[in-house]
This record gives structure tokens, sequence and C-alpha cells, in this order.
């Protein structure tokens, strides 16, 4: 099977979309998919960084430029605009060389582009939100409109989580096939002995601080915590910046750390006992498969979450401790709880561990070749 899979933004995106997108190709490819990779390139970077590679086998990159031909390119103000439509322009090209069995986009203006050239192969949407429920209000009835084609005509829909497939029928009808299908996590063979005895002094918090995200509801409840060390991984210099006010004079020590490689993430969260959820009750919390959390899971690691739909697909009522989300002071309360209960804060670490097996990006890629399969057939 031959997977065009195509995502018109600058690659490497140490955002979460752009580590799925190294996950999704690379473990495509070990699956026996052969998958060309369209995207937008950076100078001396591999688009495959954020799943550790520079280089994979059955994927091959093919890099297209979103910006204006030469010499428009260099000259202001052509060299400061970019578009999906001179992406996709490009991209058509290419898909009439390769030829590939199917097309994959998650980006929908791109999708809907795809769509009204009426190429000979299907093409498949990956839905990760319902932008007619997250775009701002002067945009909504347009993007409405291009979600609705493009729910419609597409061969299949892959959905994040049953939430996002639920609205997105309920908003755009049925869709003519559909998989539901999370993130997934590379998992570590091995996690060294947690300190669980004092489980109070690691907990922790990795992931990107946007609003939504909940850690400023977090820093609240760190008033509250006396005796805990809460550490906030993941933040840029602004954000880290904005953060520094709101810091508790008393309660728990904060530790805000910036945005690191994924390797050293994921050791912190070898060292931790506690990962905390906090997500809001916005719309971009009601769609989210966050990836954070398959990594909380792989690293054995007890977890306090916002009671959340989509969280609940994947963790059962005893697979977490659950607060009431956008509730700092319930939170608070939430993690004094668990921190004092150190058995059981260790039993949920190592239950979780065990189920984060089935969430592998492998396994993941394995489930999406087999639907892949039997559209192309």
């Amino acid at each position: 099977m031959r997977l065009l899979y195509a995502f018109p933004e600058p690659l490497p995106l140490p955002r979460a979309r752009g580590v799925q997108v190294a996950h999704a190709v690379t473990s495509l490819a070990a699956a026996g998919v052969e998958v060309d990779l369209a995207h937008v390139p950076v100078a001396g970077e591999s688009p495959l960084a954020p799943a550790g590679l520079q280089s994979a086998p059955g994927v091959r990159l093919l890099p297209l430029s979103r910006g204006w031909p030469a010499p428009l390119h260099r000259l202001p103000p052509f060299s400061r605009w970019h578009s999906a439509r001179l992406f996709a322009a490009r991209l058509k090209a290419q898909i009439t060389a390769r030829r590939p069995d199917a097309l994959l986009v998650r980006h929908l203006k791109l999708a809907d582009l795809l769509l009204a050239a009426r190429l000979p192969m299907p093409m498949v949407y990956e839905a990760h939100e319902v932008f007619a429920d997250t775009a701002p209000a002067r945009r909504r009835a347009r993007v409405d409109a291009m979600e609705r084609r493009v729910i419609a005509g597409a061969a299949a829909v892959v959905c994040n989580t049953a939430a996002t497939a639920a609205r997105l029928r309920q908003l755009c009808g049925a869709p003519r096939r559909l998989l539901v299908l999370p993130n997934g996590v590379t998992r570590p063979v091995s996690l060294p002995e947690k300190p669980w005895f004092e489980c109070a002094r690691h907990v922790i918090y990795a992931g990107s601080f946007f609003g939504w995200k909940g850690v400023g509801d977090l820093v609240s409840a760190a008033a509250g915590l006396k005796g805990f060390h809460i550490a906030l991984v993941g933040g840029e210099a602004a954000q880290i910046k904005r953060l520094h006010p709101a810091l508790p004079a008393a309660g728990a020590q904060v530790e805000l750390v910036p945005r690191l490689p994924h390797a050293k993430v994921m050791e912190r969260l070898a060292a931790s006992c506690i990962a905390v959820l906090p997500n809001r009750p916005d719309p971009d919390s009601t769609f989210t498969s966050p990836i954070k959390l398959f990594e909380y899971m792989a690293a054995g690691c007890a977890v306090v979450a916002a009671d959340l739909a989509p969280l609940r697909e994947v963790l059962a009522d005893d697979d977490a401790a659950w607060f009431r989300a956008g509730d700092a002071a319930d939170l608070a309360r939430t993690l004094r709880a668990l921190a004092a209960d150190p058995a059981r804060a260790r039993a949920m670490g190592e239950r979780l561990r065990e189920k984060s097996a089935g969430y592998t990006w492998q396994t993941r890629a394995e489930k999406l070749r087999d639907f892949l399969a039997g559209l192309i057939a």
C-alpha cells in the first residue's frame, strides 16, 4: 500500500500535531505501509525529529513550498505570505506523478482543496477537533461549510475521539466510513523505582501552557498544597514569564520548566509519581486525545484528571483521581487525597503502565493500516 500523508505546515513542529504526524508516518511505515510525507521543509532539520528519527525506512520525504514562486518569494510582501492553496497546487502535481493508493490529510482547508480537484484515489480526513466549534466567531460560518463539505466528500474519516466523531455526525451528518483512533505513545522498556512514600514531592504536568490546558488552574491549586513540589514542564519563555506573578507565596513549591526534548520529558515523567491533566471545560478540551495522557500512563504515573468525556474514553473510574474541570479548589483537594494514599497512587500507576500497552503508536498504525486496506479494496 502506498499512502501520501499531506501536512501543509513546517516540519519538524514541536507542538502536539507535529509530534503526532512524525509518529504516525514512522509507525505506519514500520507496519508495512509505503508513506510519502508531503510537508513544508525546515532547513537543516528532519520532519521526523519529534519521533527521535532523522529518517525511517519506508518514509519518503516530499518537501513542498507553500510560498510564492521565485522570484516573488524573496520580495516583500510576498516573502511574508504563504497559503494552503499554493501548497495544494504543488501537491496535486506530485499526486498525479506518484499515483498513491490513498491520501491522508489532517488539515481541513487542504482536504477541501483536494476534494475539489476530484483526484482518482480515496482521500481520508483525519479529524482532531471540530473546527466549527473552535474557530473564531468571524470565521465560523465559512469553516462550518468547509467542514461539512469535507465530511461529506471524504472517502473515510478518522477521528481522535468518540466525542469528536459524535459532534461531527451531529453537525455534518455521518461520514461514509469512520474509524475512532486515539493518539499513542512509545513505551519506555523499563522504569526506575518511584519514591511513592513521598509522592507529594513528585508531581508533574508536561505539555503546552495554552489556557485551555488548565495550567493556570494548577498554579492556583498550588496555594493549597503545602509540602508539595509540582513541576510544570513545556512552557514557552513568554508563557513562563506570564505565570511567574501567579505563583503562590505559600503552598506548593512550583518549578517552571521550559520546553524540553522529548527524551528529557520522559525522564522527568519516569521519576515522577503523580501526573496532572488539568484541562479546562473549553471547546478545545472537548475533542482532545492528549499525547501526554498516554505518556503519563507509559511512565507509570498515577493520574489526576479533569472529569471530561474524552479522558473518560481512555480512563476508567479507578484509573484516575477525578476532579471538576476548571475548579482549582477541587483539583487541590483531589491531589491532597491521592498523595495521602501512596498505596493507591502506586497501584494506579502500575495499572496505567500496563494499560498503556494497548495505546502504542505501533498498535495505532496497525489499526489504521487495516482500515485503509479495507477502504482501498
